[in-house]
């Protein structure tokens, strides 16, 4: 019963600093600033490990949360930086796609590779996180291009291509989430 009144408590607190808060031209922030405000930051949250993980699309969430920063009595954005930053989210997913194909096609990958690296990521998010998430979409692009080329050297060579297509992918989208946070914090100040 303490613990539910303290969390209570906590929580209203951190409301009424929410509420206290100002907009740049003095006026309050009204509610419906303050939850979509809170809706943008957990979206650039998810963006960045959505960045990570292949199954959330990071930085179209990240650029979402720009959007909803708009919609408050602050909107500290033009169009036309909205529509460019648009632009670069598109620029970006399709670059995700492309960019592991051409590593995994560079070093002499098949498909086997591309689904064992995606089976890995999956697999490194449960076991041995910080070194799963690195370790296993390379085991797993290993074991894919062995099963299908069924000989280990050209296996090794593709599943590293398609490792290094996996990294810089995720290097990419990891860069332009943070650089939407710094964005989303600019647009707050």
């Amino acid at each position: 019963m303490i613990n539910r009144l303290y969390l209570k408590d906590k929580y209203l607190r951190i409301i009424c600093i929410f509420a206290s808060l100002k907009t740049r031209n003095g006026s309050k922030f009204m509610s419906v600033d303050i939850v979509l405000i809170i809706i943008g930051f957990i979206l650039i949250i998810v963006g960045i490990i959505g960045s990570i993980v292949p199954a959330l699309p990071g930085p179209p969430l990240a650029y979402i949360s720009l959007i909803l920063l708009q919609f408050t009595s602050l909107q500290p954005y033009s169009i036309l930086f909205l529509v460019i930053v648009g632009l670069l989210v598109v620029v970006i997913t399709v670059f995700d796609f492309l960019v592991p194909i051409w590593g995994t096609k560079k070093f002499g990958g098949t498909k086997g590779g591309k689904w064992g690296s995606a089976i890995g990521i999956f697999l490194g998010l449960f076991f041995w996180f910080p070194v799963g998430i690195i370790a296993f979409p390379f085991l797993g692009a290993f074991l894919g291009e062995l099963i299908v080329i069924k000989r280990a050297k050209p296996a090794l060579r593709a599943a590293f291509g398609s490792f290094l297509g996996f990294l810089t992918g995720v290097f990419m989208k990891l860069m332009f989430c943070f650089a939407i946070l710094g964005v989303y914090i600019w647009g707050l100040w």
